[in-house]
């Protein structure tokens, strides 16, 4: 079981990576990795560990834009698993945030 936990990690950890990357260039994704890392002091191999400091860190560091990058993350999470968000969960998604989207898409898949 831990290592299907594990292998969803990874899995959601290379989504975020590319979409930062789509999104923000290799050079800037770095430098958001760098600043998540200094200021959390955690290797990016944690980041889907760690899903709510990660958001936290993102938003921080995107301010106003997080939210953009945050959706289209989530739209590739579900999109990978096969699954769609269901009406209940695209209508309460302000409600939720994000770290508690991506567990529940993990949950899905």
């Amino acid at each position: 079981m831990a290592t299907l936990s594990r292998k969803k990690e990874d899995r959601v950890f290379e989504i975020i990576d590319r979409v930062l990357k789509q999104v923000f260039g290799e050079e800037a994704t770095l430098l958001m990795y760098q600043y998540l890392e200094r200021r959390y002091s955690w290797r990016q191999s944690e980041f889907s560990e760690k899903i709510e400091v990660f958001a936290k860190g993102i938003e921080e560091f995107l301010s106003s834009g997080a939210y953009a990058v945050e959706s289209k993350i989530l739209d590739n999470i579900y999109s990978s698993y096969d699954t769609l968000r269901r009406a209940e969960d695209e209508s309460s998604f302000e409600e939720r945030d994000f770290a508690s989207q991506i567990k529940i898409a993990m949950q899905k898949a």
